[in-house]
């Protein structure tokens, strides 16, 4: 039995009981609504418009999840099929629930009539603020947490408030917070991503994908300090290679979090994110070398299924001035000043 010192139940209603869990994965969704909907009217986007991205998104979010996890613990579930539905008893991963987003956001914004990269690109900040207040939910539930270490590292080393580090204590060992080491990385990442939304050079897409590469190289680092990382068995030269990558963090004192051989020997957060590094940084430089990343991030926003009647004033005003194609400029002849022949009186 695992030593919970926080309540995991914020409310009961009698037989009603509400998780914190739920509560900081909704605080942290909403702050992503918000922070997605004030950049949204920059570009004349409505609050509904993400309001809908969201309340469509989270369940496919959560389908997904919950199909990444299922399909790399098959073993466990492929007996006990009706286990699959019960989501209620944990098993979910991050990776699923951004598959499972993105794929309902590619046609939810063509559905609309937006450029899928443009609208990601407004979301990316939104997500990653999601995730920083997330994984306070994993604080609170006394999971996804790191390999052993002394109580001294944690309030010595780390100068780590006392709730934290008593939280990290699971069965009278103390453990990494990997939550926490994942919350802060992407706390300055939403703070790269704030900065470089503002700036010139940045084309639709990479602010996205900047998202990707900076998270994907957090995850992969902390990743190796988690003792529950989903994996499967690989070539030796697959795990040789992860282990190199990773050799920085023991360089600087780290261990690997326990991971049990019989089980897998790569783990998948650690070889996905490797994965989704390269993609995305050699999807940039294609699209720049070949021509292709024309459109700014700052370039004006507009549905091709909103006409000039129905635009929002903002986004119409930006687009006349900015583009002067949207609303072509048409001269007006007065009768006055027609040729006086062939004029019918």
């Amino acid at each position: 039995m695992e030593t919970i010192l926080l309540d995991p139940i914020a409310i009961s209603i009698g037989s009603l009981k509400v998780h914190w869990y739920g509560l900081i994965l909704g605080l942290g969704a909403l702050a992503g609504l918000m922070l997605a909907i004030r950049e949204g009217k920059r570009f004349g986007i409505s609050s509904e418009f993400f309001m809908d991205l969201l309340l469509m998104g989270v369940p496919s979010a959560i389908i997904g999840a919950r199909i990444y996890y299922v399909a790399f613990k098959w073993e466990d579930y492929k007996d006990n099929l009706w286990d699959v539905f019960k989501i209620w008893n944990g098993g979910i991963a991050i990776y699923g629930a951004l598959i499972g987003a993105i794929i309902f956001a590619f046609f939810y914004t063509r559905y609309k009539g937006y450029k899928f990269w443009r609208i990601v690109d407004i979301c990316a900040p939104g997500l990653i603020i999601g995730q920083i207040i997330g994984r306070w939910g994993n604080f609170v539930n006394q999971e996804a947490y790191g390999g052993p270490v002394e109580q001294s590292f944690l309030q010595n080393n780390l100068h780590l408030p006392d709730f934290i580090v008593n939280q990290m204590n699971v069965q009278g060992v103390f453990h990494h917070p990997t939550f926490l080491y994942e919350s802060l990385w992407n706390l300055v990442g939403l703070g790269i991503l704030m900065v470089l939304r503002r700036q010139k050079f940045l084309r639709a897409a990479e602010l996205f994908l900047s998202y990707l590469i900076w998270y994907s190289i957090g995850r992969f680092f902390i990743e190796g300090l988690r003792t529950d990382s989903l994996a499967f068995q690989g070539p030796e030269w697959l795990g040789s290679l992860i282990n190199g990558l990773w050799s920085p963090m023991k360089a600087m004192g780290f261990d690997y979090g326990n991971l049990d051989v019989d089980y897998g020997n790569v783990r998948i957060s650690q070889l996905l994110p490797i994965l989704i590094l390269i993609g995305a940084v050699a999807f940039i430089i294609y699209r720049r070398v070949s021509g292709k990343a024309t459109e700014r991030y700052l370039d004006p926003i507009v549905s091709s299924k909103v006409t000039v009647d129905t635009m929002p004033e903002a986004t119409a005003t930006h687009t006349h001035k900015e583009t002067k194609k949207v609303i072509p400029s048409v001269p007006v002849v007065h009768e006055e000043e027609l040729p006086t022949e062939g004029k019918k009186e």
